[in-house]
């Protein structure tokens, strides 16, 4: 015989639950792992660099940081008188570049140069200086801006190789950093007009591709006062 007890009304027993079967636990670790996930990451910019890769080359921090405490001192160490150079250059230009250039791997030499002679009329982005002791057919100019052009600064120095970059634009880049330099420390107080008719003292680096021109890309030019 079954009692039957009174309850207040609308009641009704509660839901018996099943028992926790294999599955549920799956899906609660599963959820748990992805929380901890979750919080976890750190959100990196594509920019951050990855770990092992290298940091982006940074053409104006490579000038900066290689023109004047590296490049200078060396082109100023290096630089040779411009008539020796154009007549080693003028006898013999692979001779003329193993004792007085640089180059890295087969194209043209480098050389560190320095010159003195009179100033012209700037033209072009060029000051032509007449050098006394060289032939009326062998022009020397300098560049002045606003374009400078070539590598000469990066390959004359010798130590700067196309191993120590990523790719050839990253190595072109960095001659154009050096160029940059160039522009900012040298010719940004320059007055070209100024110079013209007078005696000026030339130290750079220039790659000549014959004997007879002679295009200097400088680190200073003074003028006698």
């Amino acid at each position: 015989m079954t009692i039957a007890q009174d309850q207040p009304p609308g009641w009704s027993a509660p839901a018996r639950r099943g028992p926790i079967t294999l599955g549920r636990v799956s899906l609660i670790v599963l959820v748990l792992v992805i929380i901890a996930i979750l919080t976890s990451t750190t959100y990196r910019p594509d920019t951050a660099p990855r770990a092992g890769e290298q940091a982006k080359f940074d053409p104006a921090k490579y000038g900066a940081q290689t023109y004047e405490p590296k490049v200078v001192p060396a082109i100023q160490e290096k630089a040779v008188d411009i008539v020796t150079l154009q007549k080693a250059i003028a006898a013999d230009p692979d001779a003329a570049g193993q004792k007085y250039g640089a180059r890295d791997g087969t194209g043209p030499y480098s050389f560190a140069v320095s010159l003195t002679g009179t100033a012209g009329k700037p033209e072009s982005g060029l000051l032509e200086v007449k050098v006394p002791e060289l032939d009326d057919d062998t022009r020397v100019s300098v560049q002045i801006g606003p374009a400078i052009n070539g590598t000469a600064l990066r390959d004359a120095v010798g130590f700067v190789k196309f191993g120590q970059f990523t790719n050839q634009v990253e190595y072109a880049d960095a001659g154009t950093a050096l160029n940059n330099q160039v522009k900012a420390k040298v010719l940004a107080s320059l007055d070209p007009d100024a110079l013209e008719g007078k005696k000026v003292t030339v130290v750079g680096a220039m790659t000549p591709l014959t004997a007879d021109v002679l295009t200097v890309t400088p680190i200073s030019i003074e003028a006698a006062s």
